[in-house]
């Protein structure tokens, strides 16, 4: 049995989530954003086993350098955006100097692919490789609860107009990936509430079944 808690962090309320198991002794964190410190107080007690990020946008990976140094961990990142944790105009800070300066942090210790089985605090993460709102996008499975970045949100979708954005890449991850989940699947986005893929699978304006 899984336990995810919600941090939403910086100027663009961007879902930081921390992942535990049963005991809440382990857990792992996914997209620290920008501001981490409710997230730091959180973890203090807690032993990190990673970071992952479903993609290198500055504002799903503006608190990875805190959370890293505070927690001693590694960081997982798919292949296609490994050099955006690096480069403020890859991750997009740059562009954004009305929330934010210029962000780097040192690259990813692992990397991220399709179909990976991610092991951490004793349960199995599958990695759905889901493009579109950028091109490294990811969204992890696990039994019910599907952690999917800014890919799929509650009746609506990720934006494809930043740069390695492309609108058929993106529903095509929803429709052949996502949305091939059960019904039940719990789903966390990257902003916003939580929804299931039954409910997005009817209701979802952007991506009809």
């Amino acid at each position: 049995m899984l336990t995810i808690e919600t941090f939403s962090l910086g100027p663009l309320q961007t879902n930081a989530y921390l992942v535990m198991e049963e005991t809440g002794q382990r857990g792992f964190i996914v997209d620290p954003g920008m501001g981490p410190k409710r997230l730091l107080e959180r973890i203090r007690d807690v032993k990190i086993e990673a970071i992952v990020l479903t993609h290198a946008h500055f504002d799903h990976m503006g608190g990875v350098d805190e959370v890293r140094k505070a927690a001693g961990c590694p960081v997982y990142l798919h292949d296609l955006e490994a050099d955006w944790l690096t480069d403020a105009a890859k991750n997009g800070s740059m562009r954004w100097s009305d929330v934010t300066k210029p962000l780097t942090t040192d690259p990813a210790e692992h990397a991220l692919e399709e179909g990976q089985q991610l092991q951490l605090i004793g349960h199995t993460f599958k990695v759905l490789h889901t493009p579109g709102h950028s091109p490294g996008s990811v969204s992890l499975l696990c039994g019910e609860h599907l952690l999917s970045g800014d890919v799929l949100f509650r009746m609506s979708v990720g934006r494809t107009d930043l740069p390695g954005g492309r609108e058929r890449d993106l529903y095509d991850s929803i429709r052949n990936k996502l949305y091939k989940l059960d019904s039940n699947v719990r789903v966390y986005p990257g902003h916003g509430p939580q929804t299931t893929i039954g409910f997005e699978k009817a209701n979802n304006p952007y991506v009809p079944a």
